[in-house]
Protein backbone atom coordinates (compact mmCIF):
# COMPACT_ATOMS: atom_id res chain seq x y z
CA UNK A 1 0.00 0.00 0.00
CA UNK A 2 1.22 3.50 -0.82
CA UNK A 3 0.54 6.21 1.74
CA UNK A 4 0.09 9.90 1.00
CA UNK A 5 2.76 12.14 2.55
CA UNK A 6 2.23 14.99 0.10
CA UNK A 7 -0.41 16.87 2.08
CA UNK A 8 -1.84 17.33 5.55
CA UNK A 9 -5.36 18.43 6.55
CA UNK A 10 -5.71 21.98 7.78
CA UNK A 11 -4.69 21.86 11.44
CA UNK A 12 -5.91 25.34 12.32
CA UNK A 13 -8.66 25.45 14.96
CA UNK A 14 -7.97 21.86 16.03
CA UNK A 15 -6.21 22.75 19.26
CA UNK A 16 -2.83 21.99 17.67
CA UNK A 17 -0.01 23.27 19.87
CA UNK A 18 2.18 23.51 16.80
CA UNK A 19 -0.17 25.58 14.67
CA UNK A 20 -2.05 27.61 17.29
CA UNK A 21 1.18 29.31 18.40
CA UNK A 22 0.92 31.47 15.26
CA UNK A 23 -2.86 31.68 15.04
CA UNK A 24 -3.95 34.56 12.86
CA UNK A 25 -0.44 35.10 11.47
CA UNK A 26 1.17 33.95 8.24
CA UNK A 27 3.88 31.88 9.91
CA UNK A 28 4.77 28.32 8.94
CA UNK A 29 5.29 26.32 12.16
CA UNK A 30 8.55 24.40 11.84
CA UNK A 31 9.31 24.11 15.54
CA UNK A 32 7.83 21.53 17.96
CA UNK A 33 8.52 17.83 17.19
CA UNK A 34 5.12 17.01 15.73
CA UNK A 35 4.64 15.57 12.23
CA UNK A 36 2.40 17.31 9.73
CA UNK A 37 1.21 14.00 8.30
CA UNK A 38 -1.98 12.00 8.80
CA UNK A 39 -1.26 8.99 11.00
CA UNK A 40 -1.28 5.51 9.49
CA UNK A 41 -4.78 4.45 8.41
CA UNK A 42 -4.30 1.20 10.32
CA UNK A 43 -4.00 3.24 13.52
CA UNK A 44 -6.97 5.41 12.62
CA UNK A 45 -9.04 2.26 12.01
CA UNK A 46 -8.06 0.84 15.40
CA UNK A 47 -9.12 4.07 17.11
CA UNK A 48 -12.41 4.06 15.21
CA UNK A 49 -13.00 0.47 16.32
CA UNK A 50 -12.31 1.45 19.93
CA UNK A 51 -14.71 4.37 19.58
CA UNK A 52 -17.43 2.05 18.27
CA UNK A 53 -17.30 0.10 21.54
CA UNK A 54 -18.80 3.17 23.19
CA UNK A 55 -17.47 2.64 26.73
CA UNK A 56 -14.41 4.60 27.83
CA UNK A 57 -13.92 3.79 31.49
CA UNK A 58 -10.70 3.55 33.46
CA UNK A 59 -8.38 1.33 31.45
CA UNK A 60 -5.59 -0.98 32.57
CA UNK A 61 -2.95 -2.14 30.08
CA UNK A 62 -4.63 -4.69 27.79
CA UNK A 63 -2.68 -7.93 27.62
CA UNK A 64 -2.50 -7.70 23.84
CA UNK A 65 -0.92 -4.24 24.07
CA UNK A 66 1.68 -5.41 26.58
CA UNK A 67 2.49 -8.36 24.32
CA UNK A 68 2.87 -6.00 21.36
CA UNK A 69 5.38 -3.92 23.33
CA UNK A 70 7.41 -6.96 24.40
CA UNK A 71 7.48 -8.27 20.83
CA UNK A 72 8.50 -4.83 19.56
CA UNK A 73 11.39 -4.56 22.02
CA UNK A 74 12.68 -7.99 21.05
CA UNK A 75 12.16 -7.75 17.31
CA UNK A 76 13.21 -4.14 16.70
CA UNK A 77 15.84 -3.61 19.38
CA UNK A 78 17.01 -7.04 20.55
CA UNK A 79 15.82 -6.41 24.11
CA UNK A 80 14.18 -9.12 26.16
CA UNK A 81 11.82 -7.70 28.79
CA UNK A 82 8.93 -8.95 30.90
CA UNK A 83 5.48 -7.51 31.46
CA UNK A 84 6.43 -6.64 35.06
CA UNK A 85 9.28 -4.45 33.83
CA UNK A 86 6.98 -2.21 31.75
CA UNK A 87 5.75 0.99 33.39
CA UNK A 88 3.07 2.83 31.42
CA UNK A 89 3.13 6.61 31.47
CA UNK A 90 1.22 9.44 29.76
CA UNK A 91 4.43 10.84 28.30
CA UNK A 92 8.19 11.03 28.58
CA UNK A 93 8.24 14.59 29.94
CA UNK A 94 6.33 13.61 33.11
CA UNK A 95 8.53 10.52 33.31
CA UNK A 96 11.67 12.70 33.30
CA UNK A 97 10.19 14.83 36.04
CA UNK A 98 9.23 11.84 38.17
CA UNK A 99 12.70 10.35 37.71
CA UNK A 100 14.31 13.50 39.12
CA UNK A 101 12.00 13.33 42.12
CA UNK A 102 12.39 9.59 42.61
CA UNK A 103 16.17 9.24 42.46
CA UNK A 104 17.60 12.65 43.41
CA UNK A 105 17.29 14.41 46.77
CA UNK A 106 17.86 18.07 47.63
CA UNK A 107 21.54 18.78 47.62
CA UNK A 108 22.11 16.13 44.95
CA UNK A 109 22.25 16.59 41.21
CA UNK A 110 21.50 15.36 37.71
CA UNK A 111 24.08 15.14 34.92
CA UNK A 112 23.35 15.48 31.21
CA UNK A 113 24.97 16.58 27.95
CA UNK A 114 23.99 19.74 26.14
CA UNK A 115 22.54 21.04 23.92
CA UNK A 116 19.54 18.88 24.67
CA UNK A 117 15.75 18.67 24.67
CA UNK A 118 14.65 21.40 27.15
CA UNK A 119 12.72 19.13 29.60
CA UNK A 120 16.07 17.49 30.44
CA UNK A 121 17.03 20.87 31.87
CA UNK A 122 13.73 21.88 33.47
CA UNK A 123 12.97 18.56 35.20
CA UNK A 124 15.78 18.90 37.78
CA UNK A 125 14.74 22.50 38.41
CA UNK A 126 11.13 21.40 38.92
CA UNK A 127 12.33 18.81 41.45
CA UNK A 128 14.46 21.43 43.24
CA UNK A 129 17.67 19.48 42.68
CA UNK A 130 20.94 20.40 41.03
CA UNK A 131 21.89 20.10 37.38
CA UNK A 132 25.33 19.66 35.86
CA UNK A 133 25.68 20.24 32.13
CA UNK A 134 28.53 18.96 29.97
CA UNK A 135 28.76 20.14 26.39
CA UNK A 136 28.75 17.57 23.62
CA UNK A 137 31.99 17.61 21.64
CA UNK A 138 31.71 18.46 17.94
CA UNK A 139 34.54 17.61 15.58
CA UNK A 140 34.53 17.42 11.79
CA UNK A 141 30.75 17.67 11.73
CA UNK A 142 30.15 14.82 14.20
CA UNK A 143 28.78 15.21 17.72
CA UNK A 144 30.07 12.93 20.48
CA UNK A 145 29.99 12.62 24.24
CA UNK A 146 33.01 14.21 25.88
CA UNK A 147 33.93 11.56 28.44
CA UNK A 148 36.86 13.49 29.83
CA UNK A 149 34.54 16.38 30.59
CA UNK A 150 32.03 13.98 32.17
CA UNK A 151 34.71 12.60 34.47
CA UNK A 152 35.61 16.12 35.52
CA UNK A 153 31.98 17.07 36.09
CA UNK A 154 30.66 14.10 38.08
CA UNK A 155 30.70 14.37 41.87
CA UNK A 156 29.65 12.27 44.83
CA UNK A 157 26.35 14.17 44.77
CA UNK A 158 25.56 13.15 41.18
CA UNK A 159 22.86 10.47 41.18
CA UNK A 160 21.34 10.44 37.71
CA UNK A 161 22.53 10.69 34.13
CA UNK A 162 19.96 11.49 31.43
CA UNK A 163 20.84 10.37 27.89
CA UNK A 164 19.03 11.36 24.71
CA UNK A 165 19.66 8.72 22.03
CA UNK A 166 19.01 9.29 19.18
CA UNK A 167 19.84 12.81 20.15
CA UNK A 168 17.49 15.76 20.04
CA UNK A 169 18.48 18.31 18.74
CA UNK A 170 21.78 17.32 17.07
CA UNK A 171 20.35 14.23 15.30
CA UNK A 172 23.15 11.88 16.37
CA UNK A 173 22.80 8.11 16.70
CA UNK A 174 25.39 7.23 19.31
CA UNK A 175 27.40 4.10 18.42
CA UNK A 176 27.20 0.99 20.58
CA UNK A 177 30.71 1.59 21.91
CA UNK A 178 29.67 5.05 23.12
CA UNK A 179 26.54 3.76 24.88
CA UNK A 180 28.57 0.93 26.42
CA UNK A 181 31.18 3.39 27.69
CA UNK A 182 28.47 5.64 29.10
CA UNK A 183 26.86 2.68 30.87
CA UNK A 184 30.22 1.79 32.40
CA UNK A 185 30.66 5.41 33.47
CA UNK A 186 27.28 5.28 35.22
CA UNK A 187 28.05 1.93 36.86
CA UNK A 188 31.40 3.14 38.15
CA UNK A 189 29.94 6.33 39.60
CA UNK A 190 26.77 4.61 40.86
CA UNK A 191 24.46 6.65 38.65
CA UNK A 192 21.06 5.59 37.39
CA UNK A 193 20.96 5.84 33.59
CA UNK A 194 17.81 7.40 32.18
CA UNK A 195 17.79 6.64 28.45
CA UNK A 196 15.27 8.62 26.39
CA UNK A 197 14.89 6.60 23.19
CA UNK A 198 11.73 8.16 21.80
CA UNK A 199 13.32 8.72 18.36
CA UNK A 200 14.84 5.24 18.10
CA UNK A 201 12.57 4.18 15.23
CA UNK A 202 13.38 7.29 13.19
CA UNK A 203 16.96 6.45 12.23
CA UNK A 204 17.49 7.83 8.72
CA UNK A 205 20.97 6.49 7.98
CA UNK A 206 22.06 2.85 7.84
CA UNK A 207 22.98 2.81 11.52
CA UNK A 208 21.89 0.58 14.40
CA UNK A 209 20.18 2.04 17.44
CA UNK A 210 21.71 0.77 20.68
CA UNK A 211 19.32 0.74 23.61
CA UNK A 212 20.63 1.50 27.07
CA UNK A 213 18.78 -1.64 28.15
CA UNK A 214 21.51 -3.77 26.58
CA UNK A 215 23.81 -2.78 29.44
CA UNK A 216 21.37 -3.18 32.32
CA UNK A 217 21.87 -6.03 34.77
CA UNK A 218 24.23 -7.12 37.54
CA UNK A 219 27.30 -5.82 35.72
CA UNK A 220 25.72 -2.56 34.59
CA UNK A 221 23.93 0.45 36.04
CA UNK A 222 20.22 0.59 36.85
CA UNK A 223 18.54 1.66 33.61
CA UNK A 224 15.24 3.39 32.96
CA UNK A 225 14.63 3.29 29.19
CA UNK A 226 11.85 5.44 27.79
CA UNK A 227 9.86 4.73 24.63
CA UNK A 228 6.68 5.98 22.96
CA UNK A 229 4.99 5.65 19.57
CA UNK A 230 4.30 9.38 19.56
CA UNK A 231 7.19 10.69 17.44
CA UNK A 232 7.38 7.83 14.95
CA UNK A 233 3.65 7.50 14.34
CA UNK A 234 2.48 11.06 15.17
CA UNK A 235 0.44 10.03 18.22
CA UNK A 236 1.58 12.59 20.80
CA UNK A 237 -1.99 13.68 21.49
CA UNK A 238 -2.89 10.17 22.67
CA UNK A 239 -0.52 10.54 25.65
CA UNK A 240 0.84 7.00 25.82
CA UNK A 241 4.44 6.02 26.59
CA UNK A 242 6.12 3.05 28.20
CA UNK A 243 9.23 2.74 30.31
CA UNK A 244 11.31 -0.38 30.74
CA UNK A 245 12.88 -0.64 34.21
CA UNK A 246 14.52 -4.06 34.63
CA UNK A 247 15.71 -3.65 38.22
CA UNK A 248 12.82 -4.27 40.64
CA UNK A 249 14.04 -1.90 43.37
CA UNK A 250 14.59 0.92 40.87
CA UNK A 251 11.16 0.27 39.41
CA UNK A 252 9.45 0.37 42.83
CA UNK A 253 11.18 3.64 43.71
CA UNK A 254 10.04 5.20 40.45
CA UNK A 255 6.46 3.98 40.80
CA UNK A 256 6.29 5.21 44.39
CA UNK A 257 7.32 8.70 43.32
CA UNK A 258 4.61 8.74 40.63
CA UNK A 259 1.84 7.42 42.88
CA UNK A 260 -1.13 9.76 43.14
CA UNK A 261 0.37 12.25 40.68
CA UNK A 262 0.26 10.50 37.32
CA UNK A 263 -3.04 9.49 35.79
CA UNK A 264 -3.82 6.23 34.02
CA UNK A 265 -3.30 5.88 30.27
CA UNK A 266 -6.54 6.40 28.39
CA UNK A 267 -8.19 3.71 26.29
CA UNK A 268 -7.25 5.40 23.02
CA UNK A 269 -3.59 5.62 24.01
CA UNK A 270 -3.38 1.86 24.43
CA UNK A 271 -5.33 1.22 21.22
CA UNK A 272 -3.14 3.56 19.20
CA UNK A 273 0.08 2.19 20.66
CA UNK A 274 -0.84 -1.42 19.90
CA UNK A 275 -2.01 -0.64 16.37
CA UNK A 276 1.20 1.27 15.69
CA UNK A 277 3.49 -1.50 16.92
CA UNK A 278 1.55 -4.28 15.18
CA UNK A 279 0.48 -2.66 11.93
CA UNK A 280 2.24 0.69 11.49
CA UNK A 281 5.61 -0.39 10.09
CA UNK A 282 4.84 -0.16 6.34
CA UNK A 283 3.66 3.41 6.94
CA UNK A 284 6.77 4.13 9.03
CA UNK A 285 9.05 2.76 6.30
CA UNK A 286 7.54 5.11 3.71
CA UNK A 287 7.73 7.96 6.21
CA UNK A 288 11.47 7.37 6.55
CA UNK A 289 11.87 7.71 2.78
CA UNK A 290 10.05 11.05 2.90
CA UNK A 291 12.11 12.27 5.84
CA UNK A 292 15.38 11.25 4.16
CA UNK A 293 14.38 13.15 1.05
CA UNK A 294 13.38 16.21 3.08
CA UNK A 295 16.60 16.04 5.07
CA UNK A 296 18.73 15.83 1.96
CA UNK A 297 16.87 18.73 0.37
CA UNK A 298 17.25 20.82 3.52
CA UNK A 299 20.96 20.14 3.85
CA UNK A 300 21.61 20.83 0.16
CA UNK A 301 19.55 24.04 0.20
CA UNK A 302 21.30 25.43 3.26
CA UNK A 303 24.74 24.68 1.81
CA UNK A 304 23.90 26.33 -1.52
CA UNK A 305 21.45 29.11 -0.66
CA UNK A 306 22.01 29.85 3.04
CA UNK A 307 25.78 29.41 3.36
CA UNK A 308 26.03 31.61 6.45
CA UNK A 309 23.98 28.99 8.33
CA UNK A 310 25.68 25.76 9.34
CA UNK A 311 23.63 22.57 9.37
CA UNK A 312 24.79 19.24 10.74
CA UNK A 313 23.93 15.98 9.03
CA UNK A 314 20.84 14.45 10.63
CA UNK A 315 21.34 10.72 11.30
CA UNK A 316 17.99 10.34 13.06
CA UNK A 317 14.85 12.31 14.00
CA UNK A 318 13.20 14.87 11.72
CA UNK A 319 14.89 17.81 13.45
CA UNK A 320 17.76 19.81 11.99
CA UNK A 321 20.19 21.68 14.24
CA UNK A 322 21.35 24.97 12.74
CA UNK A 323 24.06 27.44 13.70
CA UNK A 324 23.05 30.91 12.54
CA UNK A 325 25.63 32.88 14.53
CA UNK A 326 27.42 34.08 11.39
CA UNK A 327 24.31 36.02 10.46
CA UNK A 328 25.03 38.31 13.43
CA UNK A 329 21.36 38.70 14.21
CA UNK A 330 20.38 39.68 17.76
CA UNK A 331 17.58 37.08 17.73
CA UNK A 332 17.58 34.70 14.72
CA UNK A 333 14.41 32.89 15.83
CA UNK A 334 12.47 36.16 15.98
CA UNK A 335 13.98 37.34 12.70
CA UNK A 336 12.78 34.28 10.79
CA UNK A 337 9.45 34.30 12.60
CA UNK A 338 8.92 37.89 11.50
CA UNK A 339 9.53 36.62 7.96
CA UNK A 340 7.02 33.80 8.19
CA UNK A 341 8.98 30.78 9.53
CA UNK A 342 8.56 29.60 13.10
CA UNK A 343 11.70 27.82 14.32
CA UNK A 344 12.78 26.67 17.78
CA UNK A 345 15.25 28.98 19.48
CA UNK A 346 18.37 27.09 20.57
CA UNK A 347 18.76 28.91 23.90
CA UNK A 348 16.23 26.71 25.80
CA UNK A 349 18.33 23.71 24.66
CA UNK A 350 21.29 25.23 26.58
CA UNK A 351 22.96 26.31 23.35
CA UNK A 352 24.59 29.68 22.77
CA UNK A 353 22.42 32.40 21.28
CA UNK A 354 22.21 31.98 17.51
CA UNK A 355 21.30 28.29 17.27
CA UNK A 356 17.99 27.11 15.82
CA UNK A 357 16.10 23.85 15.37
CA UNK A 358 13.98 23.18 12.27
CA UNK A 359 11.35 20.45 12.03
CA UNK A 360 11.32 18.97 8.51
CA UNK A 361 8.63 16.39 9.27
CA UNK A 362 6.12 17.86 6.85
CA UNK A 363 5.02 17.67 3.21
CA UNK A 364 7.75 18.75 0.79
CA UNK A 365 5.68 21.72 -0.33
CA UNK A 366 5.64 23.09 3.22
CA UNK A 367 9.39 22.59 3.59
CA UNK A 368 10.06 24.31 0.26
CA UNK A 369 7.90 27.26 1.27
CA UNK A 370 9.74 27.61 4.56
CA UNK A 371 13.17 27.44 2.93
CA UNK A 372 12.14 29.99 0.30
CA UNK A 373 10.94 32.36 3.02
CA UNK A 374 14.22 31.97 4.92
CA UNK A 375 16.26 32.73 1.81
CA UNK A 376 14.08 35.70 0.92
CA UNK A 377 14.38 37.02 4.47
CA UNK A 378 18.17 36.97 4.33
CA UNK A 379 18.30 38.42 0.83
CA UNK A 380 16.11 41.32 1.90
CA UNK A 381 18.38 42.44 4.73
Amino acid sequence: MTYDFTRCPDRHRTGSLKWERYSGRDVLPMWVADLDFVSAPEIVAALQQRTAHGVFGYTIPPRSTVEAVLEYLQTCHGVTATAEQIVWFPGLVPALNVACRAFVQRGEEVLTCTPVYPPFLSAPQNADVGLRKVDLAEKDGVWNIDFDALENAVTSQTKLFILCNPHNPVGRVFPEATVARLAEFCRRHQLILISDEIHCDLVLDDLPHTSGLKFAGPDGPPVVAMFAPSKTFNLAGLACAFLVIPDAATRRTFQRAARGLITEINAFGYAGCEAALRHGWPWRDQLLDVLRSNRDRLETFIASSLPAIRAWHVEATYLAWLDARELHLPDPAKFFQDHGVGLSDGVPFAAPAGFLRLNFGCPRSQLEAALARMAQALNSR
